[in-house]
């Protein structure tokens, strides 16, 4: 008979022990040598970075330098709902490392935060029905209201207990979080920012980490990975995809140098040199044709680094927008 009456089903593949394997080894090295820890800067950056792209996926139109300027105290020109979502994911999330991953209470004063002014049920568990919908088709219908407490009191005690490593246990708590959807509205914010938590019991370095720039970029393959786990009923795919997902961003942090600069964003700083000019000029100079991969590689990071500044920091989006050298 089984330690818990609650047991998710997965299955453990060999591509599964060897992600574990590897991330291990490489969080190990990262704790070590990025020095990220005690890098104030470098982990305000990867905050706003955890922030901005766990609202993007669910559609909230803010900007990085937006959610930086929220984060600063500044006023931001933007609709009031995104505004109030980054508002309250940043109170939540400089809240993350007191809450407790296994208590229901604290899952619940999270909720309160994350979604204050938002939905009328904040801070507590759903009382209707509620399902997932792609377009116009319904993708997972889940439990009665009526039973969310006593199957979300179920997957703590799993998680707190299972002899599991806790990268597996993780991956394993969101899917089946996202499946109970035990919230009238946040559940992927919510599911995204406690397994953060879980995996920083493990490691802190996670606290620190951006996963959800992976799962954002990745989006389509995430909602996949969620639904045919649920028409397998077995986490096996959604857990390979976010540890996948695990590996990508901390590969994105072992080449750095020291002092965090990468070498896309010294590019940037060698043709701007003391010009001022436009996204457009720079992809240009750059020899650059993909925009997405401009901002997310070479413009946003510069811009998190303090390295470069906007010409226009009160209207991100202006097409007179220029881009020059901090103090220049």
């Amino acid at each position: 008979m089984s330690e818990f009456l609650y047991k998710p089903k997965y299955t453990l593949t060999d591509e599964i022990v060897t992600l574990v394997a590897d991330i291990a080894a490489k969080v190990e090295a990262l704790t070590i040598h990025s020095g990220m820890e005690q890098n104030p800067k470098l982990r305000r950056i990867n905050r706003v970075k955890s922030i901005h792209s766990s609202l993007a996926i669910e559609n909230n139109t803010l900007t990085v330098e937006q959610v930086t300027a929220l984060l600063d105290g500044k006023r931001v020109l933007a609709p009031p709902q995104d505004i109030l979502e980054a508002q309250n994911a940043i109170q939540a999330y400089n809240k993350l490392l007191d809450y407790n991953p296994y208590d229901v209470d604290d899952l619940l004063s999270a909720h309160g935060v994350l979604m204050k002014g938002l939905v009328s049920e904040a801070g507590q568990f759903r009382s209707g029905f509620v399902g997932v919908a792609r377009g116009n088709e319904i993708i997972h219908i889940a439990p009665p209201a009526i039973d969310v407490s006593g199957l979300i009191a179920d997957l703590f005690r799993w998680v707190e207990g299972a002899k599991v490593h806790p990268l597996i246990k993780s991956c394993v708590f969101h899917y089946e979080f996202e499946f109970i959807h035990p919230f009238q509205d946040g559940n992927g914010r919510m599911g995204r920012m406690w397994q953060t938590l879980l995996l920083s019991q493990w490691k802190q370095i996670f606290a620190w980490l951006p996963v959800e720039s992976i799962v954002r970029d990745r989006q389509q393959e995430y909602y996949a990975a969620l639904s045919h786990s649920n028409d397998a009923m077995v986490s096996t795919e959604f857990i390979t995809f976010m540890l996948n997902a695990l590996n990508t961003t901390i590969d994105g942090y072992t080449d750095q140098d020291s002092d965090q600069v990468t070498d896309q964003v010294k590019r940037l700083i060698d043709v701007l040199g003391t010009s001022a000019l436009s996204a457009s000029e720079l992809m240009s100079l750059l020899e650059l044709k993909h925009r997405p991969t401009f901002r997310q590689n070479y413009l946003h990071p510069a811009l998190e680094a303090g390295l470069i500044e906007m010409t226009l920091p009160d209207s991100p989006n202006s097409r007179n927008q220029r881009y020059r050298r901090k103090g220049s």
